[in-house]
């Protein structure tokens, strides 16, 4: 947030923080459980490794695994995004839209319903790539500021990845969650959050400054 790290540092630092919480707690529990018959730390050390060299290797195929997927998310969505601008399908849109002669408000309210909904089935790569370059060009003719915008089109993710049908939260916390818990209690306890997204999303836009004031300090 202050700029001392970009992103990827953060989180190799927080990867590390992780590494190290997780030898602490694996070694204190093999402390309190030593092997039969050996009062010496070394068999506690030599298992705490051996797990931990499990676990490194298990994180790095998953995360390898992931990261895959992603970056061809991104090959994707990219390959769509300029072919979709080189056919002139960007300039259609534009003109579409300023053809409807709407106010700014209604133009937030159409992008930002047009967002919801294409968040139940895309991922959040494919709605940046593809859709934002579609929306920016049109934020200088609606003078919408499109640091704004941006924080809109999160905080409305977020809403999206909740927000049943589909609700693609909901699924990644049915996968880690015991068996006994079904998706209709996922839903059912993810209404409350839902809501209090949607009164966010509405206090954002009717007070801009809750979001914008860290940034035109921090930025000026």
């Amino acid at each position: 947030m202050f700029g001392l790290s970009t992103p990827s540092e953060a989180a190799a630092v927080g990867a590390f923080g992780g590494f190290v919480l997780a030898a602490i707690y694996r070694f204190i529990d093999h402390l309190r459980q030593p092997p039969p018959g050996s009062p010496h730390r070394g068999p506690v050390i030599w298992n705490t490794v051996k797990e931990l060299g499990t676990i490194i290797k298990e994180s790095s195929f998953l995360t390898a695994k992931t990261s895959a997927m992603v970056c061809w998310l991104f090959v994707g969505s990219g390959i769509f995004s300029a072919a979709f601008a080189l056919l002139g399908g960007q300039e259609v849109v534009e003109k579409w839209v300023l053809s409807l002669d709407m106010t700014p408000v209604q133009f937030m309210i159409l992008a930002q319903f047009i967002i919801f909904i294409l968040g139940w089935p895309l991922e959040w790569t494919e709605l940046i790539i593809i859709f934002m370059p579609i929306f920016l060009p049109l934020l200088p003719h609606f003078h919408i500021d499109p640091l704004f915008f941006g924080l809109l089109v999160a905080l409305n993710l977020q809403t999206a990845f909740l927000s049943p049908p589909v609700a693609m939260a909901a699924f990644y916390l049915k996968g880690v969650s015991p068996p006994h818990v079904t998706l209709n209690q996922i839903f059912a306890g993810m209404m409350p959050f839902m809501g209090i997204q949607l009164i966010a999303l509405g206090l954002l836009y009717v007070f801009p400054g809750i979001g914008l004031w860290l940034p035109q300090i921090l930025y000026k």
